[in-house]
């Protein structure tokens, strides 16, 4: 589980490392872009995130204290919180989307090159920690379903261990992507 994490961490690594040399290249533009985002829901998603983490973390001590019952009601709630996290981006990208700034489009090619290339990391990188994200829910799912049948207990709870690792990570990376793109004016 530590190498998988670590090839995410590499992954994410060098795309924080792309976005780094370009916003040296393009600082005026990269302002300027970062500017039409929505700090509140920014903030809002890394409330709900780090919130998701201690949920998450809460499911494992449970099931270390032998609690199923608290084990399942803390990766729901883990679960709801990752949707909520992903209805905010939805409606977050929803807004670019309607002002026609979304990967592709002519509107984006038509803005400087800086302001172009911070949204289409933005779109990449956020797009991918969302996809993290889906995965994520799939594993608690598939986590909380073994938990509930029993296979997942007190004696062997490896799974819901190293699911909360990638969950932590998944965590992790939003806490860069937030002052990236939210933070930089």
């Amino acid at each position: 589980m530590w190498i998988f994490l670590f090839t995410e961490l590499l992954l994410f690594g060098r795309l924080f490392l792309v976005y780094s040399v370009y916003r040296l290249l393009y600082t005026h533009e990269f302002h300027l872009a970062a500017a039409h985002l929505n700090r509140v829901l920014g903030v809002t998603n890394t409330f709900v995130l780090l919130t998701s983490s201690l949920t998450m973390m809460l499911a494992v001590t449970a099931i270390q204290r032998g609690d199923r019952r608290s084990t399942l009601n803390t990766l729901f709630w883990t679960l709801f919180l990752a949707g909520t996290f992903l209805v905010i981006k939805a409606f977050e990208w929803g807004a670019k989307f309607s002002h026609g700034l979304y990967p592709g489009s002519e509107h984006l090619r038509e803005l400087p090159d800086g302001e172009g290339l911070f949204y289409g990391l933005y779109f990449v990188m956020t797009g991918l920690h969302g996809f993290h994200v889906v995965v994520g829910m799939i594993l608690l799912t598939v986590v909380a379903l073994r938990v509930r049948s029993g296979r997942i207990h007190q004696g062997d709870f490896v799974l819901l261990e190293n699911a909360g690792l990638y969950w932590h990570l998944v965590d992790l990376v939003w806490v860069f992507l937030l002052p990236l793109f939210y933070l930089t004016n």
